[in-house]
């Protein structure tokens, strides 16, 4: 086996386990109100298609047995280590399978229990082409040195593929609550239990993060081999043009199309700088607490180099979708576009000049994505969808509302 710490040391014994609250984000309707899961970096994809079976098809025995005899290997334990049932987080998506587990073991004589979050990387199934699942962990753990930005604690990665059947990474698991996907946190949900000002909170905490992340220096974080050739804009273009292709097979996606006539025809004219964007950036993929203060910064599957305004844009446009496209209002407390953009600009010290641009591109991907989890859905009878959500559902129906406010 061929696992690679990726921290410095080990907690302590008395160290509390970590639990979770993630709140479930399956989508469950035609047009869900919610954003899928997402990738790890930008790459052209292969023109085929992959099969996509469900991920809960394993062998959850067989897969407790070998894990307990990896863990006995890195934890250095005297003997056996009893894992408990796994579980998962709420909704592990599409693209990775995240397990929960508790460890008991003992070590120099000395028992000690931790609470463990298991990333395994995708195998027969895929919700993005070619998602390069190392890239997550690596981020996380450049991240978790710097320690700028509150991400869980990366402890291993596997490579050897005979323990979980894919590479994994190992975590320390975060307490705390996440604002919903299913149904959307302006619907319903713990938010709407809660004061303006703890809402407010929340706003500001993705915000910051993004602020935070984009001031870094990514070339000194050792974050360099994402600098690929046409890093930014028109790489991720040219991917999701191919992605697009991909989902056309099935049916085609007008409004996706028409986005991304609309993108190459409106490319930003302004320079504003190559930084390291989230790429999921939004409140749901932020994990607090009671009071709206941040403890952990979640999914990095889409993380890449880019214009600072794409992650902003994405982060506004899934709070439409969240609201508007769900034919709800936004809950109060939650800030508006404009104070939303000063609030960053004053953190950061970077000018946001194409947020219109990339609100549009923002949608253009969200399409491909609903385009893509269509199929999934049907091919896998998972919900009694019909021939055309592809073409019509709530990320389409917003996507045209943007095109046009643009005269598009």
């Amino acid at each position: 086996m061929s696992a690679t710490p990726a921290a410095t040391g080990w907690p302590s014994p008395s160290r509390t386990p970590l639990r979770s609250a993630r709140s479930r984000s399956s989508p469950t309707r035609r047009g869900p109100c919610g954003p899928a899961r997402t990738r790890s970096r930008f790459r052209t994809p292969r023109r085929e298609v992959p099969a996509v079976p469900i991920p809960a098809q394993r062998d959850v025995e067989q897969s407790r047995k070998s894990l307990a005899t990896w863990f006995a290997g890195v934890l250095s334990a005297d003997g056996d280590v009893e894992l408990s049932e796994f579980r998962g987080p709420g909704a592990t998506g599409f693209s990775n399978e995240t397990l929960i587990v508790d460890a008991t073991w003992t070590s120099a004589g000395e028992q000690s229990t931790h609470t463990f979050v298991v990333r395994v990387a995708p195998t027969g199934y895929a919700l993005f082409p070619d998602a390069a699942f190392d890239v997550q962990h690596r981020v996380l753990t450049a991240l978790g040195r710097d320690g700028t930005i509150p991400v869980p604690t990366v402890r291993w990665y596997e490579t050897d593929p005979s323990v979980m059947g894919a590479p994994f990474f190992v975590m320390d698991e975060v307490v705390g609550q996440v604002p919903p996907d299913n149904p959307p946190y302006h619907v319903s949900g713990w938010l709407h239990d809660v004061e303006p000002a703890v809402r407010e909170r929340i706003w500001w905490g993705a915000i910051d993060t993004m602020a935070d992340l984009h001031r870094l220096d990514w070339r000194a974080l050792g974050l360099g081999f994402l600098d690929v050739p046409d890093a930014g804009l028109e790489q991720q273009l040219a991917y999701y043009e191919a992605f697009l292709a991909q989902v056309e097979q099935t049916e085609p996606v007008p409004v996706a199309r028409r986005a991304l006539a609309w993108l190459k025809d409106n490319r930003p004219t302004s320079r504003e700088p190559l930084v390291l964007c989230w790429g999921d950036a939004r409140v749901g993929n932020v994990m607090y607490d009671g009071d709206g203060n941040r403890l952990a910064v979640l999914d990095w599957e889409m993380v890449t180099l880019g214009s600072p305004s794409q992650d902003v844009a994405w982060a506004w446009f899934l709070d439409r979708h969240h609201s508007e496209g769900c034919d709800v209002p936004r809950l109060e407390g939650f800030p508006s576009k404009e104070q939303t953009v000063e609030h960053y600009q004053s953190r950061s010290g970077i000018r946001l000049q194409e947020l219109d641009y990339y609100e549009v591109f923002a949608g253009f991907r969200f399409c491909v994505i609903m385009a893509r989890l269509a199929t999934i859905f049907k091919d896998w009878e998972l919900l009694p969808m019909t021939d055309g959500m592809a073409q019509e559902n709530t990320v389409t129906r917003l996507t045209e509302k943007v095109l046009a406010e643009r005269g598009a």
